[in-house]
């Protein structure tokens, strides 16, 4: 490379570009979600020091009062090491990565993307964005299908901040927030929040935050106080889907 195209490359001129195609867009967590990386040379020969693909969300953040949107990395897979690209060279790399379980699902304002980089020295990193539906697997659909079919409505899905007590790997989690619209917790509950952990061996622990509706003075004061809201966490398991309906009821009216 002559030293006029150096200095092209170090400055981004002419720089590579990355294209990455997905097999699908549509999964769910703990499956695996395959594609290739395509990178087309630019004018001049650069050396890749690295590829990496990145998984990403969003989700609301508090300091100081105040509430705002930031970034959110979910987990990152490097592609291949370095390597140089010469001039017009187009390279396909094939991968697959496990989508992680504690992935957000893509509902409400909950948006999931992977981008994908190029890691050049001194120049400006030709990156890719596509987002993805992340949808539920077997278990957490059986648990939001079964709190629906009790007479709750999802009112809201959104990733917050998560309290120390309740950080897991992720600075975030996912709040399935429902209100009774029918059936016997009208009158009886305010709302119900649902968070998924999932655990290792295909386990999930389900946290549930049961608001209940204030009766009498006590009542009043109890809510005035924020101590009318519950805690229940219980673990379920695949095994546990035909029979969800009687689990979550009898956890649910126990604190209602």
């Amino acid at each position: 490379m002559s030293f006029f195209n150096k200095v092209l490359a170090s400055v981004g001129i002419g720089s590579a570009k990355v294209d990455t195609k997905l097999e699908r867009d549509t999964v769910s967590p703990g499956e695996d979600l395959k594609g290739v990386l395509e990178i087309l040379g630019g004018n001049t020969e650069q050396k890749i020091d690295d590829i990496y693909l990145s998984l990403n969300t969003t989700y609301i953040k508090e300091s100081e009062g105040k509430k705002y949107t930031v970034s959110g990395l979910i987990d990152r897979f490097r592609l291949a090491k370095s390597f140089t690209l010469a001039a017009n060279e187009r390279r396909k790399i094939p991968f697959t990565f496990n989508l992680p379980s504690d992935t957000p699902l893509s509902f409400g304002k909950t948006k999931i993307w992977v981008a994908t980089g190029l890691d050049i020295k001194n120049s400006v990193d030709p990156t890719d964005k596509d987002y993805i539906r992340v949808v539920p697997n077997p278990l957490m659909e059986s648990v939001l299908n079964t709190v629906s079919s009790m007479g709750f409505r999802l009112r809201e899905a959104e990733c917050e901040q998560a309290p120390h007590r309740l950080r897991r790997r992720l600075p975030f989690i996912q709040e399935f927030e429902f209100v009774p619209v029918s059936g016997s917790f009208i009158g009886r509950l305010d709302e119900l929040e649902v968070v998924f952990f999932p655990q290792p061996g295909g386990e999930t622990e389900i946290l549930m935050q049961v608001d209940r509706r204030a009766r009498g003075f006590g009542g009043f004061l109890a809510e005035a106080l924020e101590m009318d809201e519950s805690f229940v966490r219980l673990t379920v398991t695949n095994g546990d889907i035909p029979y969800m309906q009687q689990k979550l009821q009898s956890v649910i009216a126990r604190y209602a």
